[in-house]
């Protein structure tokens, strides 16, 4: 039986979520918490679902939550039950919206379920990881450069445009929310320059829980490609990270189409270490 899911369901959920933390190939976007109360509080404003087995055990969970310009969806996560099922009955609760989903590529229960469900695969992210130690110890200001950790959001928004066509997230930010964001204990801006002028910058958020450092985006103006400048942005973000001994890994991301970044993270010594599938179903598609 598929149903809302109760409080009382929480317990079962939360196995659930541990399961799937055993295993990588397991993986799923789902929430954050790993404790009753909190799990509870996550839910608590969402369209959760479960699905009960015969013995009134939750087997499956998926959920809803909002994002960009929909919904994303938790799950779906199960060891049994009827994931298709499930996911039909999320999406009849999406009221239309697009919705997205993340599985790892080696789930293949879960994308079996998904794409049975209408959501269309879009792109592979991959993962790739070092030691913050050894990156930072190649961090060098190249001749003629000065590295800053300050950008106008006029500046930012430039270079940002001009580092990468399929970029568009933060080309919509206020001045204020990208002051914000760079406000943020957890954010960190690298930022080379030449002549002044603002020629590529490295962010990186911080995550001591984890003991990592995320490098979210590397961005190299078209007209100084080809002088290794995105190997010492990353060098230099190791370094950053390295003032925090908490952070001992360095983690890095590509979608399957950025070939340069690929190359990057390679000859700079990282290691693929996961690969996530975005998901897309979008009914608006089409609409006049």
């Amino acid at each position: 039986m598929i149903r809302p899911m109760q409080a009382t369901d929480a317990p079962d959920v939360l196995a659930l979520l541990a399961w799937m933390d055993d295993a990588p190939e397991r993986e799923v976007f789902a929430p954050d918490a790993r404790d009753e109360h909190e799990l509870r509080g996550e839910c608590e404003d969402r369209v959760c679902l479960v699905a009960e087995g015969l013995d009134g055990a939750v087997e499956a969970y998926c959920g809803l939550a909002p994002f960009r310009d929909g919904l994303v969806l938790e799950g779906p996560l199960g060891q049994g039950g009827d994931l298709p099922g499930l996911l039909a009955r999320a999406v009849e609760r999406a009221d239309g919206l697009p919705v997205y989903a993340f599985a790892a590529r080696d789930n293949l229960a879960a994308r079996e379920a998904l794409e049975a469900c209408g959501f269309t695969p879009m792109h592979t992210t991959d993962f790739y990881t070092a030691r913050v130690s050894g990156l930072a110890r190649q961090a060098r200001v190249p001749e003629g450069y000065v590295a800053t950790d300050h950008l106008t959001p006029a500046a930012y928004r430039a270079l940002y445009r001009a580092a990468e066509d399929a970029w568009s997230e933060r080309l919509d930010w206020t001045d204020a929310e990208l002051q914000a964001h760079f406000a943020r204990d957890d954010v960190r801006l690298v930022v080379l320059t030449r002549g002044g002028q603002p020629v590529g910058f490295a962010e990186l958020e911080l995550n001591p829980e984890a003991a990592r450092a995320d490098l979210t985006y590397v961005a190299v103006h078209p007209a100084e490609r080809g002088q290794r400048l995105g190997r010492v942005l990353l060098a230099l973000a190791a370094a950053e990270a390295a003032a925090f001994p908490e952070l001992r890994t360095l983690r890095a991301r590509a979608h399957d189409h950025a070939r340069p970044a690929r190359a990057l993270y390679a000859h700079a010594g990282l290691t693929h270490c996961r690969s996530v599938v975005t998901y897309l179903r979008d009914d608006t598609e089409g609409e006049a």
